[in-house]
């Protein structure tokens, strides 16, 4: 029975690799816009501010719940379970190698950011947000820093 799924996971490997590949486009998408989303809602269009209970607040809480719910969550889930079927298929996975660790520290980092923004998206529902659009410019710039890792380690496979 194990071979059997052995024996599917190699005949389908093309196939999910090439799904994980446009999950993660689509998870990266999202994970570099929502940040840029909530600058735009923290400064408004001209920097003073988005009142709370305005109707731009109402439409960036739209845009920031739709951005997570159906694009960025599904995306995830569907770039781990890709992902992890890559892992268990046979030969693809040589653990004795440090890049598939530095690759899954980072996804999980990545995972992890993915978490603080959905925490974020809460507080702005809240009425509770405290960041700044400074401080979102620069946490936008964590999924830049563990994509370099990620990539890095799956092409030069050190």
């Amino acid at each position: 029975m194990l071979d059997t799924f052995y024996d599917f996971l190699g005949w389908a490997y093309p196939w999910t690799k090439s799904i994980h590949i446009m999950a993660v486009i689509s998870w990266m998408a999202g994970i570099f816009y929502l940040p840029r989303l909530f600058v735009y809602h923290v400064e408004g269009p001209r920097r003073e501010g988005v009142p709370e209970g305005s109707d731009m607040d109402i439409l960036f809480q739209k845009q920031e719940r739709l951005l997570l719910k159906a694009i960025m969550n599904p995306a995830m889930i569907a770039t781990w379970i890709f992902g992890l079927l890559m892992v268990l298929t046979p030969g693809v996975v040589d653990w004795s190698f440090i890049w598939p660790w530095t690759k899954a520290i980072a996804v999980i980092g990545m995972t992890w950011f993915h978490m603080w923004l959905g925490k974020r998206r809460k507080d702005f529902m809240k009425g509770e947000n405290t960041l700044t659009g400074r401080n979102y410019r620069m946490m936008n710039e964590v999924p830049t820093l563990l994509m370099i890792v990620i990539v890095i380690s799956v092409v030069v496979k050190f």
